[in-house]
Formats: C-alpha cells, structure tokens, sequence
C-alpha cells in the first residue's frame, strides 16, 4: 500500500473563527489518525484571513499533543521568514517533546506578500531566497551531534536529528532535495506546471545521505469525495473561490459551496484556476479510487499528501475518510511495493 498523508492550512470559515478552525484541525488529525493517514502536515502561510496556520510549530505541539502515533509536521515552515537556529530550537523542543513523530519540511517561498515578509523577518534581504540551500544546511548542522570547541548550538535540537524535507514547485527545490539527499514533496495540488520534470530530475540526480538511501517523492493532490458525484463539485467550488480570490488578490475566508461557479468567474479566471488545481480528483467513492489510480499509475509517487480545502467540517472528514479507503484500495505495481 502506498503511504498517504494529509495536508491541511487549517481554513477559517466564513461566520467562523480562527479558534474553531485550529479545534477542526485537531479532530480532523484525530480522525485522520484513525484512518491510518501516515503524517499530518501543517502549512505556514501569513497575512490571510482564511488560514490559521500561522504560527505554524505551535499549532504542531497543539496537534501532537492531542494525537499519539501520526507524525505532525510542517508542510512547510517557510526559511526565508526565519532564523535557522529558531527553527532549530522550535523543532528540537517539539522532538523532545514527541520523540519519532515531528517532520520538518521546508520551503523556499515567503507564502506571503513582500510587506509582510519584511514584517516577519525585519533584517530580510531581497536576496534571502537565494541564501535558501546554506540555511538549510545551517538548520541540518543544529540536528547533528554537538561537535567539540562548538559553541553555537540548538538546545533543545543539538543531536536529535529531525528528518528534514524540501518542498517545492520548481526545478530547483527538486535539484536541491537530490543534492541534498532529502526526500522531496513537490506542490502539485495548486502549481503542477512543472511536476513532471521535477520529480524526473530528482530522481535521475538523487545522491544518498545520512538520512535518506534511495529518492523519496510526495506529490499533493487535492481530493474532494462524496457520496454523489454532484455533491462532489459542489464541496470543491469552495476551493474555486478561494483560488479566486487569490487571483483577484482579495484573500478572504473560505467560503460556502456554490452549484455553479460560471458566473463568479470569467472564462480567464476559470482557465488560470482549471490549470492550478489540475491534479484534484473530485467524485463518488469509485471515481475517487479510479482518480487517484490513474494519477498513482502515471507519476508514481512514494507516497501522496492529500488535502481538500471543505467549508463544512463533516463534509471534510467524510472526504478523507472516503479517500483513506480509495488508497488503501489502490492497485501497485511491483517496482511501486519494492
């Protein structure tokens, strides 16, 4: 069986609040712990009414400490905003706090405006994402053993070697995991332009680390699942609108479904979000199971990172539920089980 793992950006409804959005995240990783899903990743994002995921590593220790065998993690802490020797301390003391279970990946982009990046990292420099690869091997260094004469050091972090991840939607995040020897995760839920040829280079020039002997690939794919088909696509439009928004550059809260999206959007509009979320797998149980088979078949993944952004928090966990079994269902080939 393929491993699968969920991804959520703890969506703040309309009518809603960010509390209530971190309590549904909660249960959803209860129930998602239930269902068997491997890893539950959170993303950081700032400045976006819709997501209250924000401060990311502590609504981590909130979802650690209220599961007990699904590793938590982030999907991903986003370096640029950062010190590495923050995210260090941060993740060391959720290791320490969860032994086996904290995941760390990381991201390339600011998942935010420049003003507001600015905001989050006050000495940021434009350049910040260009010095990405030696933060990272600044944060992997605070993970090792605590050298002699060493005196810079992540406590608690120093020796407890949290597994990295990159994550990325570019060539570049994918030469950079190979290089590295780190699994990589590439966000083909909202920007598959280039999957494909990242996932070949990863693997064509992935060189063995410490941590990691052969490539790891997880690719994102949005699943929205329902008893019909119809409810299916209506669940989904609240994704259509969100995107929408994002477009229009008015980022709001998620809102409720909508039976049809043709007059909210302009055939532009439809066209740009159509190719966004072009690997989402919308339908009734069976056409969920044949979706993510056909995607499975095509790219095959090591593991896959599902998400689904769903307005109504029963509606979301009945997704899930429906799409745990659906890959628990999938048929592998004999390279895929190797």
């Amino acid at each position: 069986m393929i491993p699968y793992s969920l991804l959520d950006l703890s969506p703040i409804v309309e009518g809603s609040d960010a509390g209530q959005a971190m309590r549904n995240t909660l249960d959803l990783a209860q129930h998602a712990e239930r269902l068997g899903y491997r890893r539950f990743w959170l993303a950081e994002h700032h400045n976006m009414p819709g997501i209250a995921s924000a401060a990311t590593s502590v609504l981590i220790g909130y979802v650690a400490n209220g599961t007990s065998t699904i590793r938590v993690g982030s999907g991903g802490v986003m370096l640029p905003n950062h010190s590495p020797l923050v995210i260090a301390e941060q993740f060391g003391t959720l290791a320490a706090l969860y032994p086996g279970r904290i995941d760390l990946g990381l991201g390339r982009a600011p998942g935010s405006d420049q003003a507001t990046a600015r905001a989050l990292r006050r000495q940021l420099s434009h350049d910040s994402a260009d010095t990405f690869p030696q933060d990272v091997e600044e944060l992997q260094a605070y993970f090792d053993e605590v050298r002699p004469g060493q005196r810079l050091r992540a406590v608690p972090g120093a020796g407890l070697k949290v597994p990295l991840w990159l994550l990325g939607s570019s060539l570049f995040s994918a030469q950079l995991s190979a290089a590295m020897g780190l699994p990589f995760a590439f966000a083909s839920h909202f920007a598959p332009g280039f999957m494909r040829q990242a996932v070949d280079l990863y693997r064509r020039t992935f060189r063995p680390s410490e941590q990691l002997d052969r490539p790891h690939v997880m690719l994102g794919v949005n699943v929205f699942a329902a008893d019909t088909g119809d409810e299916a696509r209506r669940l989904f439009s609240s994704l259509q609108q969100q995107f929408l928004a994002l477009v229009r550059g008015t980022p709001g809260q998620l809102k409720p479904p909508v039976d049809n999206m043709d007059p909210l959007w302009d055939a532009s509009e439809a066209d740009h979000i159509r190719r966004s979320l072009a690997v989402s797998v919308v339908g009734d149980p069976a056409a969920v199971r044949e979706g993510l088979q056909r995607f499975v078949d095509d790219l095959r993944p090591d593991e896959l990172m599902l998400t689904g952004q769903i307005y109504d928090h029963a509606a979301r966990l009945k997704s899930f539920e429906i799409a745990a079994k659906a890959v628990r269902a999938l048929s592998l080939s004999p390279a895929q089980l190797a």
